[in-house]
């Protein structure tokens, strides 16, 4: 007869064995969002107006564009993440796959884009 404590029985980390560690993955990104929204909000705000050689300039100091790196990165791997989840609660069979790997696919596509827009526009 086994005896297992509440933690023992949690460390198994439920059936599909990958619930307890998408949903730290999800908190943790969501309380980096908490910090980075509001400094993009600053930083993007004072951009707002610039023209093209202004805002070329703005974003080639380090913070702004670090934080606009960061900020639209951690964004679209929060997405990411709740859209799978969304996806896996409504939709069944083929599509369940293939509308997560459209969605990996638009979410690390946005992101690039993202990076790469900010990083012509500093350089």
């Amino acid at each position: 007869m086994r005896f297992l404590t509440d933690r023992k029985r949690a460390a198994g980390l439920g059936s599909a064995k990958s619930g307890t560690e998408h949903h730290w993955h999800m908190m943790v990104s969501s309380v980096a969002l908490v910090g980075l929204v509001p400094l993009f909000v600053f930083t993007f705000g004072q951009a707002l107006g610039m023209t093209y050689a202004e805002a070329s300039l703005y974003y080639a100091r380090p913070f702004p564009a670090i934080v606009a790196i960061l900020t639209l990165l951690v964004g679209f791997i929060h997405f990411k993440g709740g859209v799978q989840v969304l996806i896996e609660d409504y939709v069944h069979g083929f599509a369940r796959r293939a509308l997560i790997i459209g969605s990996i696919l638009l979410s690390y596509t946005a992101a690039a884009i993202a990076v790469f827009a900010i990083v012509r526009i500093a350089l």
